[in-house]
């Protein structure tokens, strides 16, 4: 690793931090941008992915060309294969014009795609042929088209976990991480969370004219001990609060402890990772709320595994399982032999559309809850709720919360 080189980088992008993962992560983008390899990043929300690319981007001979960030998740469904690869006049309603897409526009330069893993299976099958032929279709058209694109994709997702899920190609990912950067999350990155800390401390002091706030040694101990969920994105947002809201300038670590949600202390199991999720839900009850919006695929898979082990075995018993929700206390359900009556099984399905159901109405007070708290303002909500805004809209047609 030429560390001189990786100092330069860091200064053009105004790059704050010396840990090793960060350097090696910088150094790994410099290496791989004299080619037109693709480059899959990955790290949690808010550890700060987008600034690889740009790097990949200005040290490769497309630097002159276009780039364009594209946030894959922010994108309807509907429309995503027109944002990406363009459409004809009367392809649909409001095709009013031909449109060139991303894909179009870019040729020759590069395209950053964040948030790959939320693009919809028939979308990736349509990416995979640009990554393998250079070639795409117009939604509404039948004439090949060709783009010579640079493709650097990002996600915060378990890619390996999507593919066995059925949400993502394996054949997609293969060709996406040819080359891969994982960006390390704050926590991993010790002694620059002080270096960050006094940066964006001392942009705040300069961009409203006062002092610039300062950590007790005690503070400084607290900070680093912090688990950061939301990473550099939430330390910023504490520090531009802390100095904008505390009284004194010597920020000592009871007054800090105000400031860090629910302190450092464990995560429950699935908030762990979801970036902002801890300063999302201050009671118990919506913090159950969550739990239950993000298990609830989960339930279904499970119960679906259940159901086709119960098919082929002789006799199944499994263990009772209690589900518990807001609202209500399912009763165990009894282990049972496989081939007792057909109304017996019938009763079985009843069980499980109840807990679905259960689960449904969750996530359906989950999402209007959301919405009324930032006044229908879908791109918030979503990012309250962890999910993408795509997610959002096909929720919201699906419960009528129009």
């Amino acid at each position: 690793m030429n560390i001189e080189e990786v100092q330069r980088m860091k200064q053009r992008f105004r790059i704050i931090g010396n840990a090793p993962e960060l350097n090696r992560a910088i150094d790994v983008a410099m290496q791989v941008a004299p080619t037109d390899l693709t480059v899959l990043i990955t790290g949690e929300s808010g550890s700060g992915k987008d600034v690889i690319p740009k790097i990949i981007h200005d040290n490769s001979a497309r630097k002159s060309r276009k780039y364009l960030a594209v946030n894959c998740g922010a994108i309807p469904e509907g429309t995503i294969d027109s944002e990406l690869f363009g459409h004809v006049k009367g392809s649909f309603t409001n095709a009013i014009n031909d449109r060139k897409g991303y894909f179009g526009e870019a040729d020759g330069g590069t395209i950053f795609l964040d948030e790959v893993a939320e693009l919809p299976l028939a979308t990736q099958a349509r990416l995979l042929r640009v990554l393998e032929t250079g070639e795409f279709i117009r939604v509404g058209s039948s004439n090949v088209e060709k783009t010579d694109v640079r493709i650097v994709a990002a996600t915060n997702v378990n890619l390996q976990r999507a593919i066995e899920q059925g949400r993502f190609r394996e054949d997609l990912f293969y060709r996406l991480s040819t080359i891969p950067v994982k960006v390390p999350s704050l926590r991993e990155r010790g002694n620059d969370i002080l270096l960050l800390f006094r940066k964006f401390a001392a942009d705040c002091a300069e961009k409203y004219h006062m002092p610039a706030i300062q950590l007790s040694d005690d503070a400084r101990q607290k900070l680093l001990a912090y688990t950061w969920p939301g990473n550099v994105r939430q330390l910023k947002n504490i520090t531009e609060q802390i100095s904008i809201m505390a009284q004194q300038r010597l920020i000592t670590a009871d007054m800090l402890q105000g400031y860090l949600p629910e302190g450092p202390g464990p995560m429950l199991p699935m908030l762990a990772g979801t970036g902002q999720a801890e300063n999302q839900f201050r009671d118990e009850r919506e913090i159950l709320y969550k739990v239950l919006f993000d298990l609830r695929r989960d339930v279904t898979d499970l119960k679906a595994q259940v159901n086709s082990l119960s098919q082929s075995a002789t006799q199944v018993q499994p263990q009772p399982v209690s589900i518990i929700t807001p609202h209500e206390t399912i009763a165990p359900v009894q282990s049972r032999n496989v081939n007792d009556e057909a109304d017996d099984d019938i009763q079985d399905t009843e069980v499980y559309v109840e807990e679905t159901l259960s689960l449904d109405e969750v996530e359906k007070d989950m999402i209007r809850r959301a919405l009324a708290k930032h006044g229908g303002k879908r791109r918030n909500a979503a990012a309250d709720l962890n999910i993408s805004e795509r997610t959002l809209y096909r929720k919201i047609r699906e419960y009528n919360l129009e």
